[in-house]
């Protein structure tokens, strides 16, 4: 992939979609604030209602099967996870030779995922109780809800997604994206270290959230930051709204 294979192929400027400036901000933001109480709100309810779930789920954690979700359940965890996202965005910049798309997509990951943590240790739902479990994993010290995982692995899809809007890349995250979603939801399911409930949230959270701290991040603070700002054609558009 070059940087040529990165660029916008149907744009009149040399904007990555990532860096495209939303057209209903304030409704974004507001879903995103709206988002995050309810499911909060929600986490609260919800106790064991899937345990039964959840012991099905880790009934299939045997064989190659339970080696693989073990092993997805380790790469994305958050040491690693951080570490992906810094090459990513290196390499991004690497590509595009432009700092402004990195770091929105480093940002716009970052800041929908930290606060789910906050939220985790707020509503402190447990995880599935390891006693009940055909095939436990050890215990984890933290609570469930929402699963950092899920939400990590969603934010970064949508960020990927907005990135090569408009190139011929755009097709194939879309559709490895949501394999790769998928495959984390059922991942940590069946590792029963997340109720499916903890997991769900986690990608409505992400999908809710993501798009106003886009707006937040890349609309309204990049340009405020003077070796971020929208150059040529983009900083015209600025200076005119």
């Amino acid at each position: 992939m070059s940087d040529h294979d990165l660029r916008p192929r149907r744009r009149a400027s040399d904007e990555y979609g990532i860096l495209d400036r939303s057209r209903y901000p304030l409704a974004s933001v507001a879903i995103a604030v709206v988002a995050v109480v309810l499911i909060t709100i929600v986490g609260f309810t919800l106790g064991t209602v899937d345990l039964g779930l959840s012991k099905a789920l880790n009934g299939l954690h045997t064989g190659a099967l339970g080696a693989f979700t073990t092993a997805v359940y380790h790469v994305i965890s958050p040491a690693p996870a951080i570490g992906i996202t810094v090459v990513v965005v290196a390499v991004i910049w690497w590509r595009t030779r432009d700092l402004r798309p990195a770091l929105a997509f480093g940002g716009t990951i970052a800041i929908t995922w930290v606060p789910s943590a906050v939220v985790k240790e707020i509503v402190h739902r447990a995880r599935p109780d390891v006693a009940v479990l055909p095939h436990p994993f050890p215990v984890q010290p933290d609570p469930g809800y929402p699963s950092g995982h899920t939400v990590y692995i969603t934010a970064f899809v949508i960020a990927l997604i907005w990135l090569l809007r408009d190139t011929r890349w755009h097709r194939l995250a879309l559709g490895l994206g949501v394999v790769a979603i998928v495959v984390v939801f059922f991942a940590v399911s069946i590792d029963a270290v997340h109720y499916p409930t903890d997991a769900a949230a986690s990608i409505l959270w992400a999908l809710a959230v993501a798009p106003g701290v886009r707006v937040v991040w890349v609309d309204w603070l990049m340009p405020k930051i003077p070796f971020l700002r929208p150059r040529g054609p983009a900083a015209q558009r600025e200076v005119t709204r």
